[in-house]
Formats: C-alpha cells, sequence, structure tokens
C-alpha cells in the first residue's frame, strides 16, 4: 500500500522534537509521530513503520521518558486512546473497572476512589496514562497496581490481532514487566487495562510522609477518597507540576539490599523500609545535594528524588548531572543509584 494512503487516515508528523512529547523537556527530533485515537489505527501505523523499516516506540504523556540528542530514527506511536466505565460490579463489595490506555492514571483512580473503592487511592496524582502503569508496575505509598490489575488487552504486533494477558503473565515486580524487560518488548500495544478494586479501606501506619499529613491534619477518615486526598496534597506538596516544570517525577529508583545490606544500612543509621528498601531521596538530601544544581538540573528542594530542568538544554547535560550525582552518593554511602525514567532516542 503506497505511503500517501496512510496520509488519508492518519495524522503523520516528521521531524518531531522529542523535548515537546516528554515533560523533561529534552530530546532531538523523531523522524515520525502518528497519534494513536482508535485501536482501529494500529493495525495501519504498525504498516506504516514496517513499510519505511523503522523501529516503533510507544508514549503516553511522556512523564516518565527522557529524549535523548540524537533524536529517534522511527515511528513514535503517541497513545491517545480515551474511555472508562464499570466490567463488572459484584453485590457492592468488588468492582472491575476498565480504562483505555491513553486516560491519565489519576483520572481512573479518582474514578474508582470516588465509587468507594479501594485499590488504587494511594496512586493518585502519578502523572502519566492508565497504559504506562503495567509497564512500570507504578507504585506509591505501599500500592503499586500489580495489587489490582485483573488483565491488560494488547494489539499484538507479530500477529496483528487483539488479545488479554492476564496478570500472572506480566512477571509485575518493582518497575518492572515483560513491556520494559525481556525478549517481549516492543511486542505489544496495550490498549485498555482492567483492574479489580474492593470496599474497605487502607489502615494506617502508613508511609512516613503520608502519615505525618494525616497527623498533622487529625485525619481519622480513610476512605478510598480520603486517602486520595490526602496523597494529593503531599505529592503537590513535594513535585512539581510536569505541565509547569520540566520533570520527569522521581527521578531514581529506590535501592533493594539483601537482609545482610539491610542490617548492616540500618546499623549505619540508613533507613530501610520495608525489610530491604532504602528511599533514595534520604541518601540524595543526606549526602548534602537537596537544592543543588548540577549542569542546568537541580536537584529539588522540596523532595530530592525529583530533578528538575531548569537550563539543561541537552541530554549531555542531564547525563553530566545524573553522573555526579550518582558519585556523590556513591562515595558517600556506597549505593549505586538507578535511574527510574526509560530513554527514547539514538545516542
Amino acid at each position: 500500500m503506497p505511503s500517501m494512503l496512510y496520509n488519508k487516515y492518519m495524522n503523520i508528523r516528521e521531524n518531531v522534537p522529542i523535548s515537546t512529547l516528554t515533560t523533561m523537556r529534552l530530546g532531538g527530533a523523531a523522524r515520525y509521530v502518528i497519534d494513536i485515537d482508535k485501536v482501529e489505527d494500529l493495525s495501519q501505523a504498525y504498516a506504516f513503520a514496517k513499510e519505511k523499516n523503522l523501529p516503533v516506540y510507544v508514549l503516553g504523556n511522556g512523564s516518565n521518558i527522557i529524549g535523548r540528542d540524537g533524536g529517534f530514527n522511527g515511528v513514535i506511536l503517541v497513545c491517545k486512546l480515551t474511555g472508562m466505565g464499570i466490567l463488572r460490579e459484584e453485590k457492592d463489595e468488588a468492582v472491575q473497572l476498565y480504562s483505555y490506555s491513553g486516560e491519565l492514571l489519576d483520572d481512573f483512580v479518582t474514578y474508582g476512589t470516588e465509587m468507594g473503592y479501594s485499590g488504587m487511592e494511594a496512586l493518585s496524582a502519578i502523572p502519566g496514562t492508565v497504559g504506562a502503569a503495567p509497564v512500570q508496575n507504578v507504585g506509591a505509598y505501599g500500592q503499586d497496581i500489580s495489587q489490582s490489575l485483573v488483565e491488560v488487552e494488547v494489539f499484538d504486533t507479530e500477529t496483528g490481532e487483539i488479545k488479554t494477558l492476564p496478570k500472572d503473565q506480566l512477571e509485575l515486580s518493582y518497575r518492572h514487566s515483560i513491556f520494559n524487560h525481556g525478549e517481549l518488548v516492543g511486542r505489544y500495544f496495550i490498549t485498555k487495562v482492567v483492574v479489580e478494586l474492593h470496599k474497605g479501606h487502607l489502615t494506617p501506619p502508613f508511609y512516613n510522609s503520608l502519615q505525618a499529613y494525616i497527623d498533622e491534619h487529625s485525619i481519622i477518615d480513610f476512605s478510598p477518597d480520603s486517602i486520595r486526598q490526602c496523597v494529593r496534597a503531599v505529592r503537590e506538596s513535594k513535585l512539581p507540576d510536569p505541565e509547569l516544570i520540566a520533570s520527569s517525577g522521581s527521578f531514581f529508583k529506590n535501592v533493594y539490599l539483601s537482609p545482610e545490606e539491610a542490617a548492616g544500612a540500618e546499623a549505619a543509621g540508613i533507613p530501610v523500609w520495608d525489610g530491604g528498601k532504602v528511599p533514595s531521596g534520604w541518601l540524595i538530601e543526606h549526602a548534602g545535594l537537596k537544592g543543588q544544581e548540577f549542569h542546568g538540573m537541580r536537584v529539588s528542594d522540596k523532595a530530592a528524588l525529583v530533578l528538575i530542568n531548569e537550563s539543561a538544554k541537552s541530554y549531555a547535560d542531564l547525563a553530566a548531572a545524573r553522573a555526579e550525582i550518582i558519585k556523590i552518593v556513591k562515595d558517600k554511602f556506597g549505593f549505586t543509584l538507578e535511574q527510574e525514567p526509560m530513554e527514547l532516542g539514538d545516542e
């Protein structure tokens, strides 16, 4: 099929700066960008990329992606699939909800919690789309999407079919899934996500910053919607709005230790959560880096886990800043930080 027929049905843009598609606002030009507004668009979009012999990269709202200076000689598919609703409700005790992958995760969380169901309320105000949630197994304040996820609907790029993958096939763990690790990376385009939520509520004690907010405001209502409001308040007090300030949210992963390493860390006065997790934000702050600027990237003075692009013009600037921060933390504590956002583009 000639390329001009694709243009008749799809909005194909050329030479689009990745910096305009991501919230860190860095990155060179992508060869092609196609908005996916309907599931039916996917067959033609992948056929277009195959005809051009170009790789494909799937993007949501770009809040967890860092663009590289070399740009991307390929096709970026921007997911804009929308819609959500009730799949099944069971005697007011549990509910299965679906959302298309282009919806904002926070909107989906709000939808469930306002119905009085628990299971995603701690994920409130996490930037990003619903489709990105299973890719990174996003989580916060003791919840992650794997705890409520039932299945995902995907477009199989090898067969051209729409398939359903149950949760137990997704290999979900901390910031890990089949979508970002292993031989299946790039095979599936997530079109829809199904979760199951339940009546009830979370119980204290909560994670430190959330518990501190609850104590400070004497909150005794732990209903899903109340916790959602608390989480939003805590996150908004610490994390910059990526629509207003160039950032990709939490920049470094937490550090996971063996039981022996965890015991040693605790003996040295380093906080260890859940038996083996050291908060990277604590390490960065106690290395004296909070509020410090490196190559145009500033460590947030409100949340040390966040890097803000104040004046960096290139991925090279970010890479230099990242290297300095990692070295300082390594020299002081002996732990090597790892970047959380994924990267897009050519070297």
